[in-house]
């Protein structure tokens, strides 16, 4: 049975059947009291004036786009001069994980702070105004990656975050999926028993993703069914596959539910439908490997 800390009030400022409150959730039921946050601006901590609207029932400081993890940093260096055993965590998006905020992120893994990074991903700024983000994937609609004659959404593939992080030989980096609450659940308390450590969690947003409010956990859980979203971690250097990636659906059965995507043709689902495939492909060669990185 999963344990339940219950990180926020009742109350957001989250839109409904928004993916980043559902990831909260689950995180409080992965987390103890001891624990500290930071939180980038994002959609879970949009602000009116210079106060937050969200509650949160644990120690926590807003923290500029950039900076959650350089304020994480001195949070885990202060714990530490103080003989405290409280756990830090560090909460951003993914424009403040994938962009604004990777440097901060980046020097926080290389000098070894025991923080665990979570990136809610809903794939652009979405609290904002939908711009394109290094995590929005390809061929998506947002306000600056427009479909139109001349263009079919982004051009650019997803960034690899966790393979970026990971190569900074740091103990712990894993994705996840509100579609898949258990799995989080587990890699959060893996995260945390192994810090440094990197969680990225797949988390849908209504308005951005072009959805209903109610189909959210749903079409993540296809993202992660189809390989576009596939599951694994990287411990110690070694690749390990959560969610096996055979009798994988057909990647259009994840596009077709999104608006941001109605745009696209055959020829635009299959060229995506083959990168899924050499992704997933890739992955099982390197989880048959056995071997990531040597540290």
């Amino acid at each position: 049975m999963a344990q339940q800390t219950e990180l926020i009030a009742p109350g957001h400022s989250m839109c409904a059947g928004c993916g980043i409150g559902i990831a909260i959730n689950l995180l409080s039921r992965a987390v103890t009291k001891d624990v500290i946050i930071t939180n980038a601006t994002s959609c879970l901590e949009v602000t009116t004036s210079a106060y937050p609207l969200t509650s949160w029932n644990v120690p926590w400081i807003h923290t500029a786009f950039e900076t959650a993890s350089s304020t994480a940093s001195g949070i885990e260096a202060a714990i530490k001069k103080m003989g405290k055993k409280w756990k830090v965590i560090a909460i951003a998006g993914d424009g403040g994980t994938y962009d604004i905020g990777f440097q901060a992120m980046s020097g926080m893994f290389e000098r070894g702070h025991k923080v665990t990074q979570i990136c809610v991903d809903n794939e652009a700024y979405m609290n904002t105004g939908i711009q394109r983000s290094g995590g929005t994937p390809h061929g998506a609609w947002t306000t600056t990656s427009p479909n139109g004659k001349v263009s079919i959404g982004k051009t650019q593939w997803k960034k690899p975050i966790v393979d970026i992080v990971a190569a900074h030989r740091i103990p712990y980096a894993a994705t996840a999926s509100v579609g898949y609450p258990m799995d989080f659940i587990a890699k959060v308390r893996k995260a945390l028993e192994n810090q440094p450590s990197f969680i990225v969690v797949h988390c849908n947003c209504p308005p951005g993703w072009k959805i209903d409010n109610s189909k959210g956990p749903k079409i993540a859980k296809l993202a992660v069914d189809t390989g576009a979203n596939p599951l694994y971690e990287i411990e110690n250097g070694k690749l390990r596959i959560t969610k096996p990636l055979k009798n994988r659906k057909p990647v259009s059965e994840y596009l077709k539910f999104q608006g941001r995507f109605k745009h696209l043709d055959e020829k635009e689902i299959k060229e995506i439908q083959d990168h899924v495939d050499n992704k997933c492909r890739e992955l099982e060669a390197r989880e048959k490997s056995g071997l990531e990185f040597l540290f």
